[in-house]
């Protein structure tokens, strides 16, 4: 059956991390938003409460009858259907753990560019974002990357894991991370690059996936912009 993945049109964003383990994967799927009448279909959904509890916002999947909300409970749901998780509970339970310190991380991302309140413009709050996001590039971004660094293991063979000797969805979902940081922060990212060894080969080695590779190519990989949760403001960047 076809999954049908509902997210904001025009952004990568968090319907991001479930598009790259839905692509890697090579699974059958819709991006909804993105086909006519899509997102107002999206917006249906999340209007209607008369079957279930309706998703607060995207993105949500779709399986059939079954509708999942936020990236990381859709990947633990998607993870061993799409192979891309741990085949043991501990080991699954490791990833969603993994997984719900990106959406932290993530979280304070997006309040670099938007620490009063989403409803304002970034220029409401361009001071109060500089002041957030000096604390975010001198405490925030060392002890989340620092975290992640740990977690990573080279194998013999040169592949670099967060969870066994396989790909799983944390791996797939830390590249994304990576390259969204890379377009916000490029100077900060560059300087900070050498203390982080083990996420840089990761983040080659994702890319050089043969299905990720071909999916960065096509039109379906939407590119980042100043809509989604990474934003570059060349004013909040520095090495």
């Amino acid at each position: 059956m076809t999954y049908e993945l509902y997210y904001w049109d025009g952004i990568p964003g968090r319907g991001e991390f479930v598009r790259l383990a839905l692509e890697q994967a090579g699974a059958d799927y819709i991006d909804v938003a993105r086909n006519d009448g899509g997102m107002a279909r999206m917006m249906a959904m999340m209007k209607n409460r008369t079957e279930g509890i309706a998703p607060l916002a995207p993105p949500f999947l779709k399986d059939g009858e079954l509708v999942i909300s936020h990236a990381a409970n859709i990947l633990l749901y998607l993870g061993n259907r799409l192979g891309l998780a741990p085949e043991d509970e501990a080991g699954r339970i490791t990833a969603h753990g993994l997984q719900l310190c990106i959406t932290d991380f993530v979280a304070e991302i997006h309040d670099t560019h938007h620490p009063i309140g989403v409803s304002l413009y970034y220029e409401d709050q361009k001071d109060e974002a500089l002041r957030r996001t000096e604390n975010f590039l001198d405490e925030r971004l060392p002890k989340f990357l620092g975290y992640f660094e740990k977690q990573l293991v080279k194998k013999p063979q040169g592949q670099v894991h967060a969870l066994g000797d396989t790909l799983t969805y944390v791996d797939l979902s830390l590249f994304h991370l990576v390259e969204g940081l890379h377009y916000a922060f490029p100077r900060a990212m560059t300087a900070a690059e050498p203390d982080y060894p083990l996420l840089v080969a990761l983040n080659a080695q994702v890319r050089e996936l043969p299905r990720i590779e071909a999916y960065l190519a096509s039109e379906r990989r939407l590119a980042f912009n100043e809509q989604g949760i990474f934003r570059y403001y060349p004013e909040l960047d520095r090495s």
